[in-house]
C-alpha cells in the first residue's frame, strides 16, 4: 500500500508492506544494481520512498476517516491483500492469492463492503499450475467465492494476456452466478 507524506514538492511515497517483502525489495530491487535505493535520494532526511512495515491484521489511518488494513493472502511469498474502507464502505484487494480460508471469516463481518477485487491469473486447462504457483483460475474462483456471504461486486484481476477472453469466458461458466467482472485500467471505485 502506498502513501504521501508532506508538502508537495517534498513529497514521500510511503510504502505500507510486511517486513519480508521490504526486505526483498530492498535486497533485490532497490539495491543500486536493478533500481537506485529511493529511500536514499534525493536525501536520506527528505527521501522519496519510505518504508513502513504492517503486520497481518494491522490498520493504518489514511486520513478522513480512510483506513487501510492488511488481510491475509496465501501465495508462494510473502503477500497480503488490503481492505480499504472510507467509513462509509469497503473494498477488498486479495493480492496474489490462491485458496484462502483466512480470508473470507474477515470478508464476511465487513458489513459494509461494496466491493471485491479477486485475482484470477490462469485458465482452467492451467488449474494445475496455478495450484502450484498459488493463483486462482475459474474453477478455483468459483469455489472461494462461494465462501462470500456478503453481496458485493466482484471484480477480477491479474489476467494473463493472451488468455483474457477464455478465462473471463470460463469465469462466465465457473462463476457466473457472482456477476464477476473485469477490472478496467483506470477504472475508479467510488465508496
Amino acid at each position: 500500500m502506498v502513501d504521501t507524506v508532506g508538502p508537495m514538492r517534498t513529497r514521500s511515497l510511503v510504502l505500507h508492506a510486511l517486513p519480508a517483502t521490504i526486505e526483498i525489495l530492498r535486497n533485490h530491487i532497490f539495491n543500486w544494481s536493478i533500481w537506485p535505493d529511493f529511500t536514499q535520494i534525493p536525501a536520506p532526511e527528505q527521501p522519496f520512498l519510505q518504508f513502513e512495515p504492517i503486520q497481518l491484521g494491522e490498520s493504518v489511518a489514511l486520513g478522513g476517516g480512510r483506513r487501510i488494513t492488511a488481510l491475509p493472502a496465501n501465495h508462494v511469498v510473502p503477500a497480503i491483500g488490503y481492505l480499504l474502507d472510507s467509513g462509509q464502505a469497503s473494498l477488498v484487494f486479495t493480492g496474489d492469492t490462491t485458496t484462502n480460508d483466512a480470508l473470507w471469516p474477515i470478508v464476511n463481518t465487513l458489513v459494509n463492503l461494496k466491493y471485491l477485487v479477486i485475482e484470477t491469473a490462469f485458465n482452467n486447462g492451467e488449474r494445475k499450475l496455478a495450484q502450484i504457483s498459488k493463483y486462482l483460475c475459474p474453477s478455483l474462483l468459483a469455489e472461494e467465492l462461494e465462501k462470500l456471504e456478503r453481496t458485493a461486486e466482484i471484480f477480477v484481476t491479474h489476467l494473463k494476456p493472451g488468455e483474457i477472453e477464455l478465462t473471463m469466458q470460463e469465469i462466465a461458466e465457473c462463476a457466473g452466478q457472482f456477476n464477476p467482472r473485469m477490472l478496467q485500467n483506470g477504472q475508479v471505485f467510488e465508496f
